[in-house]
């Protein structure tokens, strides 16, 4: 254990020196300095304790990184990394920027308590649900968690004061003796495939809109989940694979969106040859943008499925009712 040295800075402030963590280059220990407060026994105390920190590797030094600071560090290496994707990268900035940055983002990272993050949420709550407030937490948890693991921080305090609990979610459904109706009143109208096969596959809003017909095989009644569609307003739409094996899947379907991809199909090899653009490749996307074709925006698509739907939702948990979700995000 190394020695160390306490000397009076003025009548009850006391610097403590001892050596640290090591130089990187020349690997000798640093140097360290600690004012502390209270009387000279109290700052032989905290000397004995931050001498023996250093000798079990638990010492941090000492850093003035603000929580925004750090936080949007970690998410930029994040997408760097491959960790997360542009749209959850873009998603993390907006809580940073919205949630965490405007309450305790400019604290030093070092002083960031538990009392911090409790007093955070109770100044969120009247703003958000809590819902928002543990997607805001669990960045944050997730950003200090790296900043253990590089000793920035002696504690993940995120991880010892828990987030909010969220109350059973609230979803819009169909129910089954409605579901008729809802058919009915979509039949005709330019969204009926679209939705037959998000109310009757329970694909993604974003998975249907990245479908292309080569993963659909209406012979065999089967559509192959193969990509997603991902937007952020830096890098605009793309398809990019699940997120996991289990996303990636091939999914039975019932005869009455098979229909409708059918019809959906003819009419676009209809419009095909009245245009003369010739074949369809393989490849193509099962539900273009109309006019400038590639992808359609799932917002538009959401607007258009609650014009024609919401009449016939029944708002109802997932605990307590039963029916068809509409289609999710």
């Amino acid at each position: 254990m190394s020695a160390g040295h306490i000397q009076r800075r003025g009548k009850s402030s006391w610097r403590l020196k001892f050596e640290g963590g090591r130089d990187p280059e020349t690997g000798r220990r640093k140097p360290q300095y600690v004012t502390v407060r209270g009387t000279k026994a109290a700052a032989k105390a905290k000397l004995v304790e931050l001498i023996a920190a250093v000798g079990n590797g638990s010492y941090v030094e000492p850093s003035k990184v603000a929580v925004a600071e750090h936080v949007r560090a970690r998410i930029a290496q994040w997408e760097a990394a491959g960790d997360v994707s542009a749209r959850t990268a873009e998603r993390y900035r907006e809580l940073l920027d919205h949630q965490i940055g405007p309450h305790i983002g400019a604290k030093p990272m070092q002083k960031l308590s538990t009392v911090d993050v409790e007093q955070w949420h109770a100044a969120l709550r009247t703003q958000v649900s809590a819902r928002t407030i543990g997607h805001a937490h669990r960045v944050l948890s997730h950003a200090l968690r790296d900043a253990v693991r590089h000793r920035l921080v002696a504690d993940n305090v995120a991880s010892a004061q828990g987030a909010p609990k969220v109350e059973e979610s609230e979803v819009e459904v169909v129910p089954h003796d409605r579901i008729g109706e809802l058919v009915d009143k979509l039949r005709g109208r330019t969204i009926y495939a679209r939705a037959i096969t998000s109310l009757f596959t329970g694909m993604r809003r974003g998975e249907v809109l990245a479908l292309r017909w080569q993963n659909v095989d209406l012979g065999g009644a089967q559509i192959t989940v193969a990509e997603a569609l991902e937007e952020t307003k830096g890098g605009g739409m793309r398809g990019k694979p699940p997120k996991s094996k289990a996303g990636r899947r091939t999914i039975s379907l019932p005869a009455i969106v098979v229909d409708a991809l059918r019809e959906h199909r003819r009419e676009q090899l209809e419009l095909r040859m009245a245009l003369g653009i010739g074949k369809m490749p393989d490849d193509a996307l099962v539900f273009p943008a109309p006019l400038k074709g590639g992808y359609q925006s799932p917002r538009a698509f959401s607007k258009e499925w609650a014009r024609v739907a919401r009449p016939s939702l029944s708002t109802a948990s997932r605990s307590t009712r039963s029916g068809t979700p509409m289609p999710r995000s």
